[in-house]
């Protein structure tokens, strides 16, 4: 019983750790929040179903969640987020909650690299979680 009991463990370990982290945030209230991304940000789905018009500045956000950082095709991303990018680096909730609350802030500590910058200058000051968890409902 005890050799059922440890692989038992190991699959729930291993589980978790392929589990994207998740931030902790209301989507409801993200979807509100939305309206302070809308200057610079539309979401529009893949079939061209506009869920929240908005502007071209910024990359469409429709399934930002589980995308590569600075993927999001012909937009023109800065260097911060196309350093990330050729690391590999994926979006998922707690990433973009962070990149959210202070761009540069969270590009110089994500890459290591002290000289790298956000184009991004908006800073959420609250309610970051909430708009990645709205974003991760965006597939």
């Amino acid at each position: 019983m005890k050799a059922a009991t440890t692989k038992f463990a190991l699959l729930a370990l291993s589980l978790l750790a392929a589990t994207p982290a998740l931030a902790e945030g209301d989507a409801g209230k993200g979807e509100k929040l939305f309206n302070r991304c809308k200057a610079c940000h539309a979401i529009i789905a893949a079939d061209g179903t506009k869920v929240q018009v908005g502007g071209k500045t910024g990359p469409n956000l429709f399934g930002v969640i589980g995308r590569p950082i600075g993927s999001y095709p012909d937009f023109k991303y800065g260097t911060g987020l196309l350093a990330l990018n050729a690391k590999g680096d994926v979006w998922d909730e707690a990433k973009l909650a962070a990149y959210i609350t202070n761009p540069t802030a969270w590009v110089k500590e994500e890459s290591g690299d002290p000289a790298l910058t956000a184009k991004m200058a908006f800073k959420m000051a609250s309610g970051a979680e909430d708009m990645a968890a709205y974003l991760a409902t965006m597939k």
